[in-house]
């Protein structure tokens, strides 16, 4: 009896379930190591893919930001952000963050953990925050890879920009960068998104493609031009914003406006998360 009072005395929520033992437990999974491999594999894709259909370039007298991507890695960096910015890169958001607790409550070991016990927002933290983790090196992934085979394949230059000019390629890498980062706030709302389905649902995939299938969703809308200024709240109108600082003179008013929206929409299915996690009846 003595030694359970010692225990129940010097318990403290801060030490259960430990970031670092999630974080071990995601990255072991099998769909962390297909979702990185899939990632690392696009840039050699691509790159296969201009070979084989020539330059770029060449192709028409109109200019696009595909026309130049075989003018230097740094070039080829932004082709890739560009082809999946809106799409790919949602995929690892959503599978990360949809997953995360839904699959516990499918495996029926979501009770067990509770009952350590840990405390339901330490557990929704501990999985949020690697979730988080996750989808940004997913993120950084990507144009890591392609700036190592584009640099290889095409040489190390500066960024040639299709309307006219060039960033020497230490300015290209800082805005690269800075893109990278706007796209992972962007991302939050599909983060957020897939969160709240994942506390809300014992099956996986129902948060991961429902937080997908909404993101889509949103992506047709704003192609919608009868909406007009209606679009101006939808996260998916400045997915896109980034390619105003990838100019020589930069124009921030676009990231600004998206990274408010976004983080507004994130704020409110995060609050919406803990909020009914913690008064669900846990069964499974």
């Amino acid at each position: 009896m003595s030694a359970l009072t010692e225990v129940a005395s010097g318990y403290q929520t801060r030490h259960t379930l430990p970031l670092r033992v999630e974080l071990v437990r995601q990255l072991t999974r099998r769909r962390t190591l297909i979702m990185g491999a899939i990632l690392a594999l696009l840039p050699f894709v691509l790159m296969v893919a201009f070979a084989v259909g020539g330059d770029p370039a060449a192709r028409n007298g109109q200019i696009t930001l595909m026309n130049t991507a075989t003018a230097s890695g740094a070039n080829f960096v932004a082709v890739n952000l560009f082809v999946s910015a809106g799409f790919l890169l949602v995929i690892p958001v959503a599978l990360f963050c949809g997953d995360t607790v839904a699959s516990e409550a499918g495996w029926s070991s979501l009770r067990y953990l509770l009952a350590a016990p840990v405390p339901r927002a330490r557990l929704l933290w501990s999985k949020l925050v690697v979730a988080l983790g996750l989808s940004l090196a997913a993120m950084i992934l990507l144009p890591v890879v392609a700036l190592a085979v584009g640099t290889a394949a095409y040489g190390w230059g500066p960024l040639q920009i299709p309307t006219g000019g060039a960033l020497d390629a230490g300015t290209a890498v800082q805005r690269l960068a800075v893109t990278v980062a706007y796209i992972f706030v962007s991302q939050l709302v599909t983060a957020g998104l897939a969160f709240w389905l994942s506390t809300r649902t014992d099956a996986p995939l129902g948060a991961v493609g429902g937080a997908v299938g909404l993101t889509i969703v949103g992506n047709v809308l704003d192609a919608v031009t009868a909406l007009g200024h209606w679009r101006d709240f939808l996260p998916a109108h400045w997915q896109f914003a980034w390619g105003d600082i990838v100019q020589p003179h930069p124009e921030w008013s676009g990231m600004v406006q998206g990274t408010a929206i976004s983080l507004s929409y994130a704020f409110v299915l995060f609050a919406l998360a803990f909020r009914g996690f913690a008064r669900k009846d846990v069964v499974s």
